[in-house]
């Protein structure tokens, strides 16, 4: 009975898992508005109806996909504090981290940019807070490798190689001939480090 109980856990986790795979997917191809409930079932081979059963709507599954993300951003930072001692190693191992989340999270980075508007005020407050909260990480670490420099510096600083990093899982799309993943990561990693040890 508890194989049966855990199994139908599973599966249900698997099955929202996948919805919140396939909707980052569609809504990063076509825009939050270009997007039904209805395609996304499709896309994970459920009706449409059958989304609601792991969300209230098009909107709340939207959240999900960038509040978790968030979560996920803002405990994977805190994480490498809690691994790290020393500020080189921090700022480096922070580096590496955002890199592999760029790499591995391409389409929940277009649906932020695009359609976090489309969030409710709560949704939207939250993933605000959660992102400023991570911002904050960064700024610890650098305050460390710039102790001279303000808060504010350090802040553009953190900003501006997360626009470099999330950026570039975009562009590499489009060259006729793209480097290999290993050497993207590599490039990531070496030019944020130059910017914010600049």
């Amino acid at each position: 009975m508890a194989t049966a109980t855990t199994d139908r856990m599973r599966a249900k986790s698997d099955r929202r898992a996948a919805i919140v795979r396939e909707a980052a997917r569609l809504f990063a191809a076509r825009g939050f508005a270009g997007v039904s409930l209805e395609d996304i079932g499709a896309a994970v081979g459920v009706s449409g109806p059958a989304v609601y059963r792991h969300f209230a709507g098009k909107q709340a599954l939207l959240a999900a996909i960038l509040v978790e993300v968030s979560e996920r951003l803002r405990d994977g930072g805190a994480a490498v504090l809690d691994e790290q001692q020393d500020a080189a190693a921090r700022l480096d191992a922070l580096i590496r981290f955002h890199v592999d989340f760029a790499l591995a999270d391409a389409d929940v980075i277009r649906v932020q940019d695009r359609d976090l508007e489309s969030l409710a005020d709560s949704d939207r407050n939250r993933v605000r807070r959660l992102q400023r909260e991570y911002v904050e990480i960064w700024v610890g670490v650098l305050r460390g490798i710039h102790p001279s420099r303000h808060d504010a510096d350090l802040r553009v600083r953190a900003h501006a190689v997360f626009g470099l990093i999330n950026s570039t899982p975009h562009s590499v799309r489009g060259l006729r001939t793209a480097p290999s993943e290993q050497a993207v990561r590599a490039i990531l990693a070496q030019q944020a480090h130059a910017a914010l040890t600049a």
